[in-house]
């Protein structure tokens, strides 16, 4: 088999994508025009806002965490009408099916959409965003995961989860955690997600980018999170990559992203390898494809000339089985990528 060949052609699960981190650098730009807003945003101690336009020729250019988290918020800024989350939606089909994605589990933050926007209708903005991702069906099914976002408050994140929980006829299968992770620790958030529960919702937990293994343990046992994105701190604890392994609890690695935020840990350079040699459940995505100048297809692309094709097609089988899917769907998943690899092999070996 050519190098990149599985990558290329292999069927693809988003299981840790946020949708607002898919909006082209074109449509960005854009948006920010029609509405007025720069391509920078930073919060002034006054309440206003205070910092450059940005450059439209580079407009997702930023160093470290924390000029990455205002850059995200740059973007949200940008998106100021149910109108505009359809185009993002659409956008992403479009370049979702363009790679073979024939499942995604996306993040959206409506408290983010809030904040910027208070007057935006929620609701019809979902139906906006569910609209043009069943667009996609029988191609490719796409559900949603809103994000409670920590760095609202407990208070926030359960009404968020309360009006999400009478979401799930839009395709709200659960909730996420994701935000400002060392300011505002999982405990936090225990009852918003024993809510999110008791409705019958999902629940994944940013982890262990920027916070230490103990945020990964406490996302995994006081928010019973079912799958933990990125988790890369738990590297530090071999107890915590226990408690991973042994409840096997599929980490969300995004590569390209744990790089350029600074997650990534000297002595393990590629932790999706050590996480698999260690017993965890590893699973590969792209974060913000857009704003980390990445795709899912250049993820795979990284993982298979780092890992070798077995262990990228052992990560794809592990992402659809740790998929919120009905048994059918995933059944159908696996018969997919068991032909796309059967017809690899046949085209290598002629």
């Amino acid at each position: 088999m050519a190098p990149g060949a599985l990558a290329k052609r292999i069927p693809k699960i988003h299981l840790h994508c946020h949708l607002e981190g898919t909006l082209r650098p074109a449509t960005f730009v854009e948006l920010a025009a029609k509405h007025g807003v720069g391509l920078r945003y930073r919060p002034s101690n006054a309440g206003g806002e205070a910092g450059s336009q940005g450059d439209p020729a580079d407009p997702y250019r930023f160093e470290g965490m924390g000029e990455f988290l205002y850059l995200f918020a740059a973007v949200s800024r940008s998106l100021r009408e149910p109108s505009d989350y359809a185009r993002l939606a659409a956008e992403f089909v479009d370049d979702a099916l363009a790679q073979g994605v024939i499942y995604g589990e996306l993040f959206v933050s409506p408290p983010v959409w809030s904040f910027f926007n208070p007057s935006l209708d929620v609701r019809s903005t979902m139906e906006a965003i569910v609209s043009e991702l069943r667009r996609a069906r029988p191609r490719a099914i796409f559900r949603l995961l809103p994000d409670l976002t920590r760095n609202f408050g407990e208070a926030k994140a359960m009404e968020t989860a309360r009006a999400m929980a009478a979401m799930t006829d839009l395709d709200v299968v659960g909730v996420s955690l994701g935000g400002d992770e060392v300011r505002f620790p999982p405990r936090l958030f225990a009852e918003p997600f024993a809510y999110a529960r008791s409705q019958g919702l999902h629940c994944v937990a940013h982890a262990g980018e920027v916070g230490g293994a103990a945020s990964v343990r406490d996302a995994v046992e006081l928010l019973g999170a079912e799958r933990i994105g990125h988790g890369i701190r738990a590297l530090d604890d071999p107890g915590t990559v226990e408690v991973l392994a042994s409840r096997g609890i599929p980490l969300e690695i995004c590569p390209t992203s744990n790089r350029l935020t600074g997650a990534v840990l000297i002595d393990h350079p590629h932790p999706y390898v050590d996480f698999d040699r260690l017993g965890c459940v590893v699973t590969i995505d792209s974060d913000d494809p857009a704003l980390f100048d990445t795709s899912i297809t250049g993820e795979y692309e990284l993982v298979e000339s780092t890992a070798g094709p077995a262990a990228l097609e052992r990560y794809v089988r592990n992402a659809i089985e740790a998929t919120f899917a009905q048994p059918i769907e995933k059944q159908s998943m696996r018969a997919h990528l068991d032909r796309a690899v059967a017809e690899l092999h046949e085209r290598s070996s002629s």
